[in-house]
């Protein structure tokens, strides 16, 4: 019988990586019933998946992950078969080795089969995160197909937007006399940037609604998250920076009519943080903001109010110079 792990010994060197490398022999039996779902932040990220067959976990790679909706089809890239061990793997494989990166669980539990061919397989999945039926088809070489029989995940699920207007600030002279009404952000100085991102795929716009170029690594950040962000790039610390100040959509829910203070709570949970974006802060003292932007030379502070919805054309940002 044919070594069906000969390719997945061949790619590593259990001295280098901490991934299972079971020797040759015979292959373990189980219930051909597990299945695992692997956030991979390799060169590119993507989501491993693999089911238990036969002694082995036989493996797709999904660029865009799992589909959550049968009106959209995502590529899965068969790759080679993995050790049943590597069900339970999670950890960081070595910059230079292959598949170098950090892998996480993302769900794993068990599915059923209802057909399983060459070129077709056909499953019932039971887990924490992904439930339902799909199917894996075979188009072309190792490029499969990976699609949704059952409804939507969530039929009531808002698209993402393609373009936004972005809400811009009116100038003023003097901060609100209502101050406990807003949130106070310093005013940046850089380049209105709007990300759209899709598990992973960026686009971006700016001010204009034209194309721009979206943060490198910002993508891979958010992971399965689709969202749209709003911010300015502005150069903080001699590195220019993508300061993100607001949230309109996150996961197919559309936050244009949520209030300011809300949207606010979503984005900081988001944990934004890398090496060229980070959440902007917000403070509740606007007078405090506005001597710091003064003493580090910033163009003022914006005073957001805490219960608007995010409407452009409507003067609930003000931007209030600093001088």
């Amino acid at each position: 019988m044919a070594d069906r792990l000969g390719t997945y010994r061949s790619k590593r060197d259990a001295r280098r990586t901490p991934e299972p490398v079971p020797g040759e022999g015979p292959l373990p039996r189980g219930n051909d019933d597990t299945f695992v779902i692997q956030e991979h932040h390799a060169r590119r990220l993507h989501w491993d998946f693999r089911l238990e067959r036969d002694g082995v976990l036989v493996s797709w790679a999904l660029p865009k992950g799992v589909p959550d909706d049968p009106r959209t089809n995502h590529l899965a890239v068969h790759t080679e078969d993995h050790p049943l061990e590597y069900a339970s793997f999670a950890g960081e494989i070595p910059q230079g080795e292959y598949g170098g990166g950090q892998v996480t669980i993302w769900d794993r539990g068990t599915y059923e089969t209802e057909k399983w061919t060459d070129r077709e397989v056909k499953v019932v999945l039971h887990g924490n995160r992904v439930s339902g039926r799909y199917v894996l088809f075979r188009t072309n070489g190792k490029n499969w197909m990976i699609h949704r029989m059952d409804p939507p995940v969530d039929p009531d699920a808002d698209p993402m937007p393609e373009r936004v207007d972005p809400v811009r600030p009116e100038v003023r002279e003097r901060l609100p006399r209502r101050a406990e009404a807003y949130g106070f952000e310093f005013a940046w100085g850089g380049r209105r940037l709007i990300v759209f991102s899709d598990r992973g795929t960026t686009r971006a716009q700016d001010a204009d609604g034209d194309a721009a170029k979206a943060p490198s690594g910002l993508g891979e950040s958010l992971a399965a998250h689709r969202v749209v962000l709003d911010g300015e790039v502005a150069v903080v610390e001699d590195h220019e920076t993508y300061m993100i100040f607001d949230v309109l959509h996150l996961d197919g829910r559309s936050l244009l009519d949520e209030p300011y203070q809300r949207r606010r709570e979503l984005l900081e949970g988001l944990r934004l943080a890398g090496p060229r974006w980070q959440t902007a802060p917000c403070f509740d003292d606007g007078e405090a903001v506005r001597a710091a932007a003064r003493q580090q030379r910033l163009p003022g502070v914006v005073a957001k109010r805490l219960d608007a919805p995010y409407r452009p054309g409507k003067a609930d940002w003000r931007l209030i110079p600093a001088e």
